[in-house]
This record gives structure tokens, C-alpha cells and sequence, in this order.
């Protein structure tokens, strides 16, 4: 089926959107999705209140095969074959595809809108499984008395900028000397 066919036979339903989709096209009206036409056929939207109506004309369901088993979805069925000759009963077929699109797209929207938030549905980050939160206090280190914070102290105190000296310092200093040193004789 190319675009031209579609846009034919869609006419008497009014004007739609065919786009490129999977292996075909998808054919909407107003945002919604209600049609696709693939290699295998052309399928319309369907739900509870027309799914009947499809059985009795000898419809299936639109299906597909993976690697493992065949996969059949129901919210599509293919158009009955004496539709394609009678355009205005395939308009009213398709007006009723519409609005089972519709009816799917409301249901959509209104079951979003009441689902739990997800807060209160999932404990959040920071609660244990019994939903007591932890304390958020941070906990500090002790400031350690040393050589080095002694002669921060000082340093700071006269106003110096001068690097604290004491063994930690020269242990620091040796340190990074060292990776330096292996770096650049890393990259020689």
C-alpha cells in the first residue's frame, strides 16, 4: 500500500496524517494514532466495545514472530477485505477505530493522573525498609593537634604564606615529588 492508496481511501473519514512507520505507515487524526498499514495489511484501532465487531467479520488480531514465539496485539485488527470496495462503510469503520484510539488515549491520561506518586510508592533515598529516615546530621572529623596544624596555626597567625613544615609535611611534599617524578620519566 503506498501513501496515495491510503490518502484515497481514508478520504470519506476526513483528513489524516500518514507518516513512515516500522514497515508501512502509521495514519493518524488530530495527534492520535488510529491505523497502520504494513506489509502484512491494513489495521485499525480497536478496543473492548469493537473487538466483536471485528470477529464477526472474520478479522485477526494484528500479530508478529519473534525469535521466540509469536506475538499477537489485540488493540489492532485487519481491516475486513469488502471494506476496501465500499468506501463509506470503511469510513464508518474507521470513524469507530478514531474513537477507540480515543478512548485508549483518555484512559491513558486519567489512569497517570490518579497513580500513587512515586514518593510514596517506593521508599526514598535516605529511608530504611521500616520507613524511619536517617539522621541527616554530617558527622566531623576531629581536628587534629599536631605539628602541622601547630605551625598552621602559626603561619596563619602571622599572616605568612609560608607551607607548614614537621615530618607529615616533608612525608607530603616527598610524596608527590615521587609521582611526579615517575610520571615524567613515564612519558620520556
Amino acid at each position: 500500500m503506498d501513501r496515495e492508496f491510503l490518502t484515497d481511501l481514508f478520504a470519506g473519514f476526513g483528513p489524516v496524517t500518514i507518516r513512515r512507520m516500522f514497515s508501512g505507515f502509521g495514519i493518524s487524526a488530530d495527534g492520535i494514532n488510529f491505523a497502520l498499514a504494513l506489509r502484512s495489511g491494513l489495521y485499525l484501532r480497536a478496543d473492548e466495545a469493537s473487538f466483536a465487531r471485528f470477529e464477526e467479520a472474520g478479522s485477526k488480531p494484528f500479530s508478529y514472530e519473534t525469535r521466540a514465539r509469536t506475538m499477537t496485539v489485540r488493540s489492532y485488527w485487519q481491516v475486513p477485505a469488502h471494506l476496501f470496495d465500499d468506501t463509506d462503510e470503511f469510513a464508518a469503520w474507521a470513524r469507530d477505530a478514531f474513537a477507540a484510539a480515543q478512548r485508549a488515549a483518555l484512559s491513558k491520561r486519567t489512569s497517570k493522573k490518579r497513580a500513587a506518586p512515586r514518593s510514596e510508592a517506593v521508599p526514598a533515598r535516605g529511608r530504611s525498609k521500616s520507613g524511619a529516615t536517617k539522621t541527616a546530621a554530617k558527622k566531623t572529623k576531629p581536628v587534629k593537634t599536631g605539628k602541622v596544624a601547630k605551625n598552621v596555626a602559626k603561619s596563619v597567625g602571622k599572616g605568612a604564606e609560608t607551607a607548614p613544615t614537621g615530618r607529615k609535611a616533608r612525608s607530603a611534599t616527598a610524596v608527590r615529588g615521587r609521582t611526579s617524578r615517575a610520571a615524567s620519566s613515564r612519558t620520556r
